[in-house]
């Protein structure tokens, strides 16, 4: 229930800014969000990806993965929502590769301590530390899994699968993430949400078993790498067919939770979507296969504790309580997030 009101009072928020925002300044009405709230997947693409990767895991995770798994996909969104609150959370979603003059090993070090040497912290947030952001997490979830500590486990793990999904967006890889300094505003949440809603349900999603993930650095980097290398094809198809079709068949309203919203139209997503000739499905394959690769790496590397005895284990009211609080907390400190660059 609390999600579903927080989703709605985000929703409120942000169309109410944009509605008196041009009423203020006479521009079109166009979401221009700043660098620290940078769209994501959207909330259905990220807790699909979670949800996909719990049937790659070997049996012997596969009870309690399944028991949980509907808490793994619902809360496979919280880095989104913490993002809009918590201070520091924001760079940990994208890297602006564009930013550095050579992504080498030997210049943009791949270790996040020696990165920081080089750069600085500073710097290093500016432009965003997904991949070093997914190598903490990934620590952070085999020690949970060492602990054996179930609540641990479970909020980890839907952490980093929503960075390792992050990581696979080609948008999430560059200073233009959202098409602002190629006139193509908007195309962020096009590509990574309008475009799933609408046809992720014909995706295959048969990726395979999780298999153990010798380097996860490299893992991390690599992922990063292949995105970008995606992002010439979500630019430049985007502007072709906009040239080609015009502004007014390019988008279309639809009504969601009661509001009226502007849309990218039903007709241009579906030829933008023919022209990407299945990257996102590509991207969401990479992201769901990736997330229980690394699920499976972390348990390995905690010793493989054995699951089926955490699988009996039942969320005590004072965790569900803490768990709730700590949710309406990221709600108050909405308004007052300190801006990170």
């Amino acid at each position: 229930m609390f999600d579903q009101i927080y989703n709605r009072f985000i929703w409120l928020y942000v169309s109410a800014n944009i509605f008196f925002g041009s009423l203020v300044n006479g521009t079109p009405i166009v979401l221009r969000k700043p660098a620290q709230n940078r769209p994501a997947w959207g909330f259905y693409a990220h807790q699909q990806i979670n949800r996909l990767a719990v049937f790659t895991l070997p049996v012997e995770m596969m009870p309690f993965f399944k028991k949980y798994i509907t808490y793994l996909s619902d809360n496979a969104v919280n880095p989104d929502k913490r993002r809009y609150a918590v201070v520091g959370e924001a760079p940990r979603h994208f890297i602006d590769l564009d930013a550095y003059s050579d992504t080498t090993s030997a210049t943009l070090p791949r270790y996040y301590k020696e990165a920081t040497e080089r750069y600085g912290a500073d710097t290093l947030a500016l432009h965003g530390i997904v991949p070093w952001q997914i190598q903490l997490t990934k620590y952070q979830l085999t020690e949970a899994f060492k602990e054996r500590n179930v609540r641990r486990i479970l909020r980890v793990a839907a952490d980093l699968g929503h960075y390792i999904a992050d990581a696979n967006v080609p948008l999430h890889t560059t200073r233009n993430y959202n098409g602002q300094l190629t006139n193509q505003q908007g195309i962020h949440g096009f590509w990574e949400s309008r475009l799933p809603e609408l046809f992720s349900v014909d995706y295959d999603f048969l990726t395979g078993q999780a298999e153990y993930v010798y380097s996860p650095q490299k893992a991390a980097w690599r992922a990063v790498f292949r995105a970008n290398a995606a992002l010439d094809s979500v630019l430049r198809f985007e502007q072709q067919l906009t040239d080609e079709v015009g502004e007014t068949q390019k988008y279309g309203f639809e009504e969601r939770n009661g509001i009226t919203t502007k849309v990218y139209s039903a007709d241009f997503s579906r030829r933008y979507h023919e022209h990407l000739k299945g990257q996102v499905e590509r991207q969401m394959r990479a992201s769901v296969k990736m997330v229980g690769d690394f699920w499976y790496t972390c348990w390995v590397d905690a010793g493989q504790p054995d699951l089926r005895v955490l699988a009996n284990y039942q969320f005590t009211d004072d965790e569900k309580k803490e768990e709730g609080e700590e949710k309406k907390s990221w709600l108050k400190r909405l308004f007052s997030a300190r801006e990170e660059n």
